[in-house]
């Protein structure tokens, strides 16, 4: 599961064909990437991280010291497949993003799971699965990124399998098949089984 977390002066807004549908004041701004492999397990690290992700100044104005449970702040979450994007050469590939009815499904849990362990009223999203325009203020800027422990083992895997892959082609591609060698060999001169054209196929000769 990946998470961007972005810090909202004001008003982060959602709005759907020109019309607002949500919105908050100070708070964080989640954009939630559900990956194919996501469980429970990632589902509740996640909801911990984000609200005790300090990012927030203390009243004495020192910066990294509060989090959004403890300023009472707003939290806005936006359903975002697209942070699951594999880059294929300059392709986008979201094989790795959950399926759209498994996603919804697990989105509305962690919405859920958001309200029960703050404040229902200070928990906004927008409408699942559809094209919406998000307008964000960033405060900064800054933005978090956050990988639930599954995703990053995932993430790393996949580069190494895309690397050797990779090792693999470089290497078919600089070394020569056995066939290609041999075609490519100089032919001795003292050797007797080379010969050349004008000279015929030694294995036509006559025997003496």
């Amino acid at each position: 599961m990946l998470v961007f977390s972005v810090v909202g002066q004001l008003k982060p807004v959602l709005t759907l064909g020109g019309e607002q549908i949500s919105s908050i004041g100070r708070g964080l701004c989640v954009l939630l990437g559900i990956s194919l492999e996501d469980t429970q397990r990632e589902l509740e690290h996640m909801v911990r991280k984000i609200l005790n992700l300090r990012v927030f100044e203390d009243e004495s104005g020192k910066h990294w010291s509060k989090s959004v449970m403890d300023k009472q702040y707003e939290v806005l979450c936006v359903s975002q497949f697209t942070l699951q994007c594999i880059l294929k050469g300059n392709k986008p590939d979201y094989h790795m993003a959950m399926p759209t009815e498994q996603a919804e499904s697990f989105y509305n849990n962690f919405l859920e799971q958001l309200r029960k362990a703050y404040k229902p009223e200070l928990i906004k999203d927008g409408k699942f699965g559809a094209y919406m325009q998000v307008h964000i203020q960033n405060d900064g800027p800054v933005t978090i990124e956050l990988e639930s422990p599954a995703a990053t083992v995932d993430l790393k895997q996949l580069t190494k399998l895309e690397k050797q892959q990779q090792r693999k082609e470089k290497t078919r591609t600089k070394v020569p098949s056995e066939s290609s060698r041999e075609r490519n060999a100089p032919r001795n001169k003292d050797d007797p089984s080379a010969s050349s054209g004008a000279e015929g196929d030694v294995s036509s000769e006559r025997e003496p």
